[in-house]
């Protein structure tokens, strides 16, 4: 059921038009055929609901529309006869506003999973991408670089003495420093490349389709903004980084520990620094 749905979300919104606007055209002529003693007005919700989950809400309010009045049409010509010609006009307006009514709950309903789809993968002080978000699309960085021969770089960035700014500033400054530091990255990287907060003062990076060589010259310039934009606060701090470049297939968790690992040498030179290493493959 997942995958029908993720199918059906990347039909382009023409199309499901079309298709809503077929069905509602099929089910009045089913209806018309089978007369009116067979009632077919809940059938009706289904391309209401169909164009209203993966279209745009406009376009289900039209679908509603000619929902109701198809339902009319069919009714009538169908041969169903009212002692007042308002009435089937009633019943289609009470039709046409239970419609809308599933427009607009789903529409609710789409757009709270999709908030929550959302925060499950975003880290919600900076926006970047989660621990979670950043894992699974490395998963997918590392097949699709073994499937194709491709580098890609993994860099470990932590703040040093983040824990001063917020003994010293207050808490809120050392948000701002966080959201700061972030945005600093974003700007500074490809938009290919996959920034995330991995937790407190850490952050990491994925640099796809990205050398040894390449990853030093992207690191180095991001290090060197993020110097330049705590000079201009103030802020007592700098910045340690660990990077593994990785050529063949490898483990997620032991890329990660690799460029831990390289950070916290960094801290123990003396901070505020770079560490560069190619992953081994055990043989």
């Amino acid at each position: 059921m997942t995958a029908l749905f993720e199918y059906l979300d990347k039909i382009p919104k023409t199309v499901i038009m079309v298709i809503g606007v077929s069905l509602v055209m099929l089910l009045g002529a089913i209806d018309n055929l089978t007369g009116y003693e067979i009632s077919f007005s809940i059938f009706y919700l289904l391309p209401v609901m169909f164009v209203s989950w993966f279209d745009k809400r406009s376009h289900a309010v039209i679908v509603s529309i000619l929902s109701a009045a198809t339902w009319m049409w069919a009714d009538i010509t169908s041969g169903h006869t009212y002692s007042n010609f308002a009435i089937p006009v009633w019943n289609s307006i009470v039709r046409l506003g239970f419609f809308l009514m599933a427009v607009f709950l789903l529409a609710a309903i789409k757009n709270l999973l999709e908030k929550e789809h959302t925060f499950a993968r975003v880290d919600f002080l900076t926006g970047v991408a989660n621990s979670r978000e950043f894992k699974e699309i490395a998963k997918i960085e590392i097949d699709r670089s073994v499937r194709f021969s491709r580098p890609f770089t993994i860099a470990y960035i932590d703040i040093d003495n983040f824990k001063q700014v917020n003994d010293t500033f207050g808490h809120s400054q050392g948000d701002n420093l966080l959201q700061l530091v972030a945005k600093t990255i974003k700007e500074n990287t490809r938009s290919i490349d996959i920034v995330s907060r991995l937790g407190g003062d850490e952050f990491a990076i994925l640099f796809p389709e990205t050398d040894e060589e390449n990853a030093k010259t992207a690191i180095n310039k991001v290090q060197t903004e993020l110097l330049g934009i705590v000079k201009n606060n103030n802020w007592p701090i700098t910045f340690s980084i660990g990077a593994v470049t990785s050529y063949a297939s490898c483990n997620l968790d032991e890329l990660i520990k690799e460029a831990d690992s390289l950070m916290y040498k960094v801290k123990e030179s003396g901070k505020n620094g770079i560490e560069y290493k190619i992953h081994e493959i055990p043989k």
